[in-house]
């Protein structure tokens, strides 16, 4: 991956955490993290 494709994902990633936050009072981010959470939960009982 190049500098110059990270800066933009990271970019846009940003932006859509942003917009999340003023549009949905970050409903969907809370959604993603604590799905996430689970996740590593999940992974943690097979180490």
């Amino acid at each position: 991956m190049t500098d110059r494709l990270a800066l933009i994902l990271a970019a846009l990633l940003i932006v859509l955490i942003g917009a999340d936050f003023m549009l949905n009072n970050a409903h969907v981010t809370l959604f993603l993290v604590r799905k996430l959470a689970g996740l590593i939960n999940y992974l943690q009982f097979w180490r």
